[in-house]
């Protein structure tokens, strides 16, 4: 499939698909979504360490590093699950200019870490977080009670509608623990009404620039 790195709204990049007319981030924005939808309406409801987290749609590595840097911030463990199906090449990653855009020099060497981390295997990014890439299909998914929050960042279900339906969710639910978090920038009530029938608490949210609203949903 096709992809370039294009320049969103806020002068951060990402990555557009073609033939699907889909961006890996939202074209209004990347950064300022990634910190709406994943820092503002999910990690910052976690005070306490460890915190472990899996990402669906790990793509740029955009949502792992803002958390990294967050957790430096804020002295948190984390444990950080990034799934990806289909990697972005090592030049697209190249062109993208998150560390310039955030004006984050000293992360440079930790975002080039990330992507340069095996596969299947656990990777110190630093004392306090821990990343670990898996390249499978989201639907293969089978954690039991492992996380605390889940970034739910797949692609939009006009282009991949699989991936919004109670199979998937229901794969969510029974991987967070008892009261864990999802959120997604995604706000159609066919998704909430798909979170709800898996047993989820589901509110719909302020969305980012761009966006109305989103979703968070809660295991009770």
């Amino acid at each position: 499939m096709k992809r370039k790195v294009v320049t969103t709204a806020d002068g951060s990049k990402t990555i557009y698909l073609e033939d699907w007319d889909e961006h890996y981030h939202s074209k209004h924005g990347a950064v300022q979504e990634a910190y709406h939808v994943f820092i503002k309406s999910g990690l910052s409801l976690f005070k306490n360490s460890p915190i472990s987290i899996l990402e669906i749609g790990f793509g740029t590595g955009l949502n792992a590093l803002i958390t990294f840097m967050e957790a430096e911030r804020m002295d948190l463990n984390i444990s950080y699950t990034g799934v990806e199906a289909y990697p972005p090449s090592p030049t697209e990653i190249g062109q993208l200019n998150y560390i310039t855009e955030l004006k984050v020099k000293e992360f440079q060497s930790a975002f080039e870490k990330m992507h340069e981390c095996p596969w299947e295997e656990d990777c110190g990014i630093s004392n306090n977080f821990v990343l670990h890439k898996q390249q499978i299909d989201f639907l293969t998914i089978d954690a039991k009670a492992l996380f605390d929050l889940v970034y739910f960042d797949a692609f939009g279900a006009r282009v991949q509608p699989e991936l919004w339906t109670d199979t998937i969710f229901e794969k969510m639910f029974l991987a967070l623990k008892k009261g864990g978090i999802l959120v997604t920038y995604s706000a159609k009530g066919s998704v909430r009404r798909a979170m709800q029938s898996v047993g989820f608490i589901v509110e719909r949210l302020p969305g980012p620039p761009g966006k109305r609203e989103m979703l968070r949903a809660k295991k009770p």
